[in-house]
């Protein structure tokens, strides 16, 4: 955060107004110019007497667009910098809301000019709010400046800290929604943040729970794109998806139906599913960028997944060669390659070709998966408990037989 250092008797405030009023008139004369310097310095002067802070920020950022173009962006930093300063003499965070959004206005008008120091602008005005609220309205304008700019590099990794933001920010649902979107969009246009995307897109998603229909229908859109992107990604097995009510709304919609068909099939189905699927739909396929060679290798994975959910625990090889539609050659192959994507741990017991698995992923986490866990649960404390009478009764046993021979002895 910028620091203010005090080098004149003249009000910092007082000094902005009276450059950039200078510089505003420069044009128009002396005689023209200095009544007009005057006037403005003692409005300034009056703002700054009876507090009246968001006049006096009204009346400094007049003529922010010129200053924007006439000085060097040191000056320009150190300007915007007593303007943000504003916010803290306030003693109304409502004024000092109205004061950020003031300040955000001017400050976002030509993003495409030197968008960096804007932006940079901007988290010193986010630093010296103490409201909750306004920090978020202020963080939204960055992330429109950053957009709008093509600096999103400069604010990409603030998205690391958002879990603390929200604790902070304290928004509602719309306004998490708002900003889930914006930042899952942002990452999206930068390649290596796709799964980061794709996570923001999910959380966007769950905002909706119980809305009406008119509503959640302006996810539709973002619905779909969340089942693509998935579809799409080689790393991601698993999702909560088809939990959530607005990826549901999908199932019976005209445009979409299909494309909910195929987050079934990936989630709850194996590779004949999605053969069948793509035979009569790749047209479809290929209108969402789907390529079918990698569908195909990661239905193969998620299909050798759901193999391994079998009670007994063990696979074998003929029904991995036979549900993946591979040789008996390549079967060992998509056995490593579900343990290199942590599908799968297991040994491969060459002479009796089976696959013995001692962990399993799930593709999707929903109530049936938790009666599962909550099952296993009961039965390990179940069996840990009967371990533990055994230790204590052939303790007590023990220690009888001990008493005995001590009494024996005597």
């Amino acid at each position: 955060m910028t620091t203010i250092v005090i080098t004149s008797e003249e009000d910092p405030s007082l000094s902005v107004v009276r450059f950039t009023s200078e510089l505003a008139w420069a044009d128009a004369g002396p005689e023209v110019a200095e009544p007009q310097v005057a006037r403005l310095c003692m409005e300034a002067q009056e703002c700054i007497v009876m507090g009246r802070w968001l006049d006096l920020a009204s009346l400094m950022l007049t003529s922010a667009d010129l200053i924007f173009s006439r000085v060097s962006e040191k000056d320009l930093e150190c300007i915007f910098t007593i303007i943000c300063n504003l916010v803290t003499k306030s003693e109304s965070l409502d004024e000092a809301l109205e004061m950020a959004k003031l300040i955000s206005a001017k400050v976002i008008q030509q993003p495409a000019d030197k968008p960096a120091l804007r932006l940079k602008i901007l988290f010193n005005l986010y630093n010296l709010l103490e409201n909750p609220y306004s920090k978020f309205y202020v963080y939204m304008k960055a992330l429109n400046l950053a957009v709008n700019g093509k600096v999103t590099e400069h604010i990409i990794p603030s998205f690391k800290k958002m879990d603390s933001f929200l604790k902070e920010w304290n928004i509602g649902t719309l306004d998490q929604r708002e900003l889930f979107l914006a930042i899952s969009n942002i990452l999206r246009e930068n390649k290596s943040s796709s799964k980061d995307s794709f996570n923001f897109l999910t959380k966007y998603l769950a905002t909706f729970s119980g809305e009406e229909a008119y509503i959640m229908s302006e996810a539709k859109e973002e619905a779909a794109r969340a089942i693509v992107e998935f579809v799409k990604a080689p790393d991601m097995f698993q999702c909560d998806l088809l939990d959530m009510p607005a990826v549901a709304q999908l199932e019976k919609d005209g445009k979409y139906a299909l494309v909910y068909q195929l987050l079934k099939i990936f989630l709850t189905q194996r590779l004949d599913a999605y053969l069948d699927f793509q035979a009569a739909n790749s047209t479809l396929l290929k209108s969402y960028g789907l390529v079918h060679e990698d569908c195909i290798t990661k239905m193969r994975l998620m299909s050798l997944a759901d193999l391994g959910l079998n009670d007994s625990g063990e696979i074998p090889y003929a029904l991995i060669r036979d549900t993946l539609r591979v040789t008996d050659d390549e079967v060992e192959l998509w056995v490593v390659k579900a343990i290199a994507a942590k599908l799968l741990d297991c040994k491969m017991d060459q002479l009796n070709q089976i696959v013995i698995v001692s962990r399993c992923s799930e593709r999707l986490f929903g109530p049936h998966q938790w009666q599962t866990l909550r099952s296993k649960l009961s039965m390990w404390r179940g069996n840990i408990a009967n371990v533990i009478s055994t230790i204590q009764a052939n303790k007590i046993t023990e220690d009888g037989s001990q008493a005995m021979q001590g009494l024996a002895i005597r």
